[in-house]
């Protein structure tokens, strides 16, 4: 059902620091900088061969990013997001199987512009999991 890695999220506590560590650093294709108001977001995507790298940094106090950034303040891997080719029936696939769906179970549009959900890490080995509408 899940198809290709479409990015790995890492939450970061300083978006420009971050962006600037993996565009010297690293030579990366770092992208600009994008405010994601429905997620509670603010995102850069890191262009690689392969896949992306999406630093994550919280956009308000309410942000579920702040909640994972107060408890690792260095940042770190926040979540793994697959492509799946239609995301209505990816869940309701997975509601099936028992896994939980966060939020209200519907898509919302992530930063790419595609529907997206996140399924609870409990359900997955700890991680939390991305779908993205291929």
């Amino acid at each position: 059902m899940i198809g290709r890695l479409n990015h790995v999220a890492i939450a970061v506590p300083d978006l420009e620091a971050a962006s600037a560590q993996y565009r010297t650093m690293l030579g990366a294709d770092v992208g600009p900088p994008q405010a994601e108001p429905d997620h509670g977001v603010k995102v850069v995507f890191i262009n690689l061969p392969n896949t992306k790298i999406e630093l994550l940094y919280p956009l308000g106090e309410d942000s579920p990013i702040q909640g994972f950034l107060d408890k690792n303040p260095s940042g770190g891997i926040h979540h793994i997001c697959y492509e799946v080719d239609d995301i209505l029936a990816a869940r309701d696939h997975l509601l099936t199987e028992g896994a939980r769906v966060l939020g209200k179970g519907e898509p919302k549009i992530g930063a790419h512009g595609k529907p997206v959900l996140f399924l609870h890490p409990k359900d997955f080995n700890g991680c939390l999991i991305e779908l993205e509408q291929a």
